[in-house]
């Protein structure tokens, strides 16, 4: 899809629609298959010595909580605005200026580690420093994936986005069963699998936005393009930290076995995402252009009712079928304890795809407004796991309540005032 698709005349509202379900149903499966694949290494978890797979959990886990969906919005809603009002060569120049930033920020996070390493190995309770380093430079594509994968979405370039998400899946899933098999049950060939497939979807997504990226930068205003990153990359930062903080607290909370189980029943329960995510994916970007554009736009309510169908079909079909697939995946040793998570673990996670929808909703009308609540509130949720975590339900019960605050603060902000009185956008 190239730059002249989004400037293309206006469409009618059925032709819209049409255009949303037939992109979202693309994201969707593109989502959800590359989601497959990446769970596909959890196959492998039977091949693993004793503790590897915790392991594994641990340093995959490092990677998900850096904030690469923050970029990613923050890429995905520049973009969507330049286009929207004819300013490519002025998102050229903040494309480039992430992509040297972050690098920037990879460079110095090395130096620390480096000094730091031994400490850093204790405090995560890894053994093998080849995998914290492995990881290390997963995590540096893992950012340029999401950078570039939020210009593809702004651009509403979702084809590509998609085969960037399913190569993704494919190279790890690939590089990890050929480590495992040839080299042995180690955390550290399954670290490669993920080095290796966010090497391919990066270069998926750097390739499908060179029309941007390579032309001529302009110069933009840096108070409010600020005025407009800040409050995104803490938004959906706090969101982030609800997504996946827990496991982080588990790992240093918890036996071996207790993790295992743990992200067992995590990696089942957090592919609701997978599934519901491309509805709200699809949506941000054409609220964004509505918005820029004064326009009206009925997307949220419809994609709101889509995302509560299919993520309680998706909860109940775990909790029906789930123990039936972790029996199969997981080891005897630890198969039991994950299936005893899986129903609190699956339905944590409804309340947070729906608060997904409505704080992709808010952050692409500017209203930011919510922002320093949901900073508070991820900031009590990680104070709360210090206190609650003397067993996995005790903190997967954390993790529902608030998750359900998550929710009944996006839906305060979202319902109190009619939707056209959203705040003004500014420009950068």
């Amino acid at each position: 899809m190239s730059v002249a698709n989004v400037e293309s005349a206006p469409v009618s509202a059925t032709e819209q629609r049409a255009s949303f379900f037939r992109q979202s149903g693309w994201l969707m499966i593109a989502n959800i298959a590359g989601g497959a694949l990446m769970w596909g290494l959890h196959f492998l978890a039977k091949r693993l010595k004793e503790g590897e797979y915790s392991e594994f959990g641990a340093l995959l886990t490092w990677a998900m909580i850096i904030p690469t969906m923050p970029l990613q919005m923050v890429l995905a809603q520049q973009t969507a605005k330049a286009l929207a009002t004819g300013r490519q060569r002025e998102i050229a120049g903040i494309i480039r200026m992430f992509w040297l930033g972050t690098l920037g920020l990879w460079l110095l996070a090395v130096g620390v580690i480096f000094f730091q390493q031994a400490e850093l190995l204790r405090l995560l309770n890894i053994q093998s420093s080849t995998g914290l380093w492995v990881m290390l430079v997963a995590c540096l594509l893992n950012v340029w994936l999401f950078i570039f994968s939020g210009v593809l979405q702004g651009k509403q370039n979702f084809l590509w986005l998609g085969w960037a998400m399913m190569l993704n899946g494919v190279g790890r899933l690939a590089v990890a069963a050929l480590a495992v098999f040839l080299i042995g049950g180690y955390a550290v060939g399954m670290v490669s699998g993920v080095l290796i497939g966010f090497a391919v979807g990066t270069a998926i997504a750097v390739w499908h936005t060179a029309d941007l990226w390579r032309l001529p930068a302009a110069p933009f205003d840096w108070r409010s393009l600020l005025s407009q990153v800040i409050p995104l990359l803490l938004g959906f930062g706090a969101f982030l930290v609800l997504f996946a903080a827990d496991t982080v607290f588990a790992k240093a909370n918890f036996t071996k076995d207790q993790m295992d189980a743990y992200v067992g029943a995590g990696t089942l329960s957090r592919a609701l995402m997978w599934l519901v995510g491309p509805l709200a994916a699809v949506m941000f970007p054409r609220l964004v252009h509505s918005t820029v554009k004064a326009q009206k736009s009925d997307l949220m309510p419809l994609v709101l009712l889509g995302t509560l169908v299919l993520s309680v079909s998706g909860a109940v079909g775990l909790w029906v079928v789930g123990p039936f697939v972790v029996r199969i995946i997981y080891p005897a040793s630890y198969a039991e304890a994950a299936i005893a998570l899986l129903p609190w673990y699956a339905w944590a996670m409804v309340p947070l795809s729906l608060a997904n929808v409505l704080l992709n909703d808010l952050m692409a009308r500017s209203v930011f407004r919510i922002v320093p609540v949901l900073v508070a509130l991820a900031a009590a949720y990680l104070f709360a796991l210090t206190r609650f975590n003397d067993s996995p339900v005790t903190m997967l019960k954390t993790l529902g309540v608030f998750n359900l605050l998550l929710l009944g603060v996006c839906a305060w902000f979202t319902f109190q005032k009619p939707r056209n009185a959203a705040t003004p956008v500014a420009t950068a």
